[in-house]
């Protein structure tokens, strides 16, 4: 596997005033030995670049199905996040067919997905986007057909996956022209974008004042892609009492979500419904692990064998 990306701080223009700062906080990974310190709020890179900051060196991976591999990660952090783990799916969309399923409580128009309800031939699946009420927000097309229309945000960014299996990440401010766009097969919308224009952390994301929330604390999940292709879904459980409270929505800020997947190697990041939501499924079969979520949503990502 590719070295993984580390930080590489862009620094202001000389005599500009300095940002407001981040949250304090910090994030150790724990690497079988010691934990080791790997990134501090008051030191947060603008983009994440080439090299290994030694989050990816703590992976361990482990063969799921063809094209999907697993690892997890022990985090120590600041506050709730004092102890969080998380579980990263690796996918290779050219080996596995990417779908998007919806359930609805029937005689309803109740969200009714989860993982245990994955079809049963599904590789991995994860609940994806966010939702308003019972429905999707934002731009979701299923089998090629437009289910729902952009919804507004710069922040926002689109996952859409053409006939041939490619992945595409469009920014919410160009998906206007995006929807004309013919070939697509499925695609949902997503919000806050995590990382862009390879690996560059949003202004948004590292100063207060800008519409986002950077001290809230929650479970996280997020999807990214690597340079060399890969997909990276992540999920965060509460690591502080054992698997018996891991369902407890505690865990990093969003300014911390994308510190993760920059350091897993991610160019392109946008997270998904994470709290009580979360939820994602590896493997298929009897061979299956599954982490549940408390509250069923109307959208996933699905991957199945080609």
């Amino acid at each position: 596997m590719k070295r993984i990306a580390v930080a590489a701080l862009v620094l202001g223009v000389a005599g500009a005033p300095a940002p407001p700062a981040l949250p304090p906080s910090a994030l150790a990974v724990w690497t079988g030995v010691e934990w080791r310190q790997w990134w501090r709020s008051a030191e947060a890179p603008a983009r994440w670049a080439s090299g290994d900051s030694g989050v990816a060196a703590a992976l361990r991976w482990r063969p799921a199905a063809d094209g999907v591999d697993w690892a997890e990660l022990r985090l120590a952090g600041t506050g709730e996040a004092w102890r969080t783990r998380v579980i990263v799916a690796r996918i290779d969309p050219r080996r596995v067919r990417l779908r998007l399923d919806t359930a609805f409580t029937p005689g309803s128009r109740r969200a009714g997905w989860s993982v245990d309800r994955a079809r049963p031939e599904a590789v991995f699946a994860a609940n994806a986007g966010q939702f308003v009420h019972t429905l999707p927000w934002g731009w979701v097309v299923l089998d090629g057909r437009q289910f729902l229309p952009p919804g507004p945000g710069p922040l926002s960014t689109a996952v859409a996956i053409d006939t041939a299996g490619a992945i595409h990440w469009i920014a919410g401010d160009t998906l206007a022209g995006a929807t004309r766009r013919g070939g697509i097969a499925a695609a949902f919308q997503s919000y806050p974008t995590l990382l862009a224009a390879d690996g560059t952390v949003p202004h948004q994301l590292r100063g207060p004042g800008q519409g986002i929330d950077l001290a809230h604390r929650d479970a996280r999940l997020a999807i990214g892609e690597m340079r060399d292709g890969f997909l990276l879904v992540a999920l965060t459980r509460f690591d502080g009492a054992g698997t018996a409270f891991d369902f407890v929505p505690f865990g990093l800020t969003t300014p911390e979500m994308a510190a993760v997947m920059g350091a897993l190697g991610a160019r392109d990041a946008v997270m998904l419904d994470g709290g009580i939501s979360g939820q994602m499924q590896i493997g298929a079969g009897s061979d299956a692990v599954r982490w549940t979520g408390l509250r069923k949503v109307p959208l996933a990502l699905v991957a199945v064998p080609r």
